[in-house]
């Protein structure tokens, strides 16, 4: 072999290691800056801690009734308002879902919220990184309260009336 073309072999081994270094350096980043709560696999032996916000009045977890609004209270669509008819709402990435998120931690077809007998019901619909109320993975159709948090990857959305 060439003096020249096993150069040209080590040159290509060095910049494949270099993107290798270049990207596990973005990746751990980007995991270091996700609120713990919000990290796809669970960390054992300490209790997850909130994300910094400013603080703010809640609206109760036992709020009875059915609310009339969904809204995005945290993640890159904050401020969204969705009108709750009584019709059903997907949530994903797909360019068909009623909220599009577009976020790595939700799957194309993540969950979708259902009018039944009065309240809301979400549905996890066999997404890879789960749906949270709260702090509680849901893995089953579960009623949705006014005012409890619903994660879907980064997004946090609330019913409120």
């Amino acid at each position: 072999m060439s003096e020249l073309a096993l150069t040209l072999i080590r040159l290509g081994f060095l910049t494949l290691l270099w993107a290798f270094v270049l990207v596990t350096v973005l990746v751990l980043r980007r995991d270091l800056r996700m609120p713990a709560d919000a990290h796809p696999v669970a960390r054992s032996g300490r209790p997850a801690r909130a994300p910094r916000q400013a603080k703010r009045t809640k609206a109760p977890k036992t709020a009875k009734g059915k609310g009339t609004k969904l809204v995005v209270i945290e993640g890159p669509l904050v401020g969204t308002v969705i009108p709750l008819a009584d019709v059903q709402i997907t949530i994903g990435r797909a360019p068909d879902s009623t909220l599009v998120i577009d976020d790595d931690y939700a799957s194309s077809r993540h969950a979708r919220i259902y009018p039944a007998e009065g309240t809301w019901i979400v549905e996890d619909l066999g997404s890879t990184n789960g749906t949270w109320i709260d702090r509680t993975r849901i893995t089953t159709p579960t009623v949705l309260p006014v005012g409890a948090p619903l994660r879907v990857g980064r997004t946090t959305l609330q019913v409120q009336k």
